[in-house]
């Protein structure tokens, strides 16, 4: 199956990954080569991709958002779970992974993606049926970040399951004030952080895995953050908390 990935960013990293097979390149008449779309225009000389200049029109019919650049190419190259663990074994760090329980909505997911590939997810789980795919509305909300981390799908309550067996503690996101806040957390070891959909949250059966939920507290009016917001907080405080981990163990004494 083949898609289109618009956009300059997102076109510039799945051409600089190599993740996908790649047929074609089209950029709009009239557009300069400089900036990021020379750098594209090297990575497809480099591929011996085929380069077809045409009317903006034409793009304008895939996105609206596509920046003068299209590329045609195969379809996200999705992962298994074990993927994901030989990952962190291979870095040799604790495992870091992002659950994501039946998102919807195309930019929460890519907000989520970027956010992950940012602070160092070893990968991303979503659900088979029922929940936003990578799509390339998706590589275009995360800037072409989604071409570097690992997705796996997967049935959510399983690969809990797997990820308990490689000694991760599952946290789910819930803003029930009964859940845990995040100075009562440890977030530097293996963890898997879950994120519920924007208007339902984490379905019960995969709440029900979780070890504990954690919820963060809120001074303003506003009842609740969105579910991409939520996630990438959770994200970096985890990440802040494993990096100063990592910090004083090459500490000398």
């Amino acid at each position: 199956m083949k898609e289109i990935i618009y956009g300059r960013n997102p076109v510039y990293e799945t051409l600089r990954t190599r993740r996908r097979d790649v047929f074609r390149l089209q950029i709009a008449e009239g557009v300069q080569d400089k900036g990021k779309l020379a750098e594209i225009l090297i990575q497809a000389a480099k591929r011996k991709i085929p380069i077809e200049r045409v009317p903006r029109t034409h793009l304008d019919k895939i996105s609206e958002n596509n920046q003068g650049v299209a590329l045609e190419a195969s379809a996200f190259p999705y992962v298994a779970l074990e993927d994901i663990l030989e990952r962190a074994r291979d870095l040799a760090k604790p495992l870091f992974v992002l659950i994501l329980d039946t998102l919807q909505n195309p930019q929460n997911l890519g907000t989520l993606l970027r956010t992950a590939e940012a602070v160092g997810v070893h990968g991303v789980v979503i659900p088979t049926h029922r929940a936003a795919q990578i799509t390339p509305a998706v590589v275009a909300a995360s800037a072409g970040a989604s071409e570097h981390i690992l997705v796996a799908q997967a049935n959510l309550a399983n690969a809990i399951d797997v990820l308990k067996e490689s000694n991760a503690w599952v946290i789910g996101l819930d803003e029930d004030l009964g859940s845990s806040l995040p100075s009562d957390v440890h977030l530097d070891g293996a963890i898997a952080v879950v994120v519920g959909s924007e208007g339902e949250g984490i379905r019960q059966l995969v709440k029900s895995k979780c070890d504990f939920m954690l919820r963060l507290p809120m001074q303003g009016q506003v009842e609740s953050l969105n579910a991409a917001v939520a996630g990438s907080v959770v994200l970096y405080l985890a990440y802040l908390a494993r990096s100063k981990s990592q910090t004083l163990r090459i500490e000398p004494s």
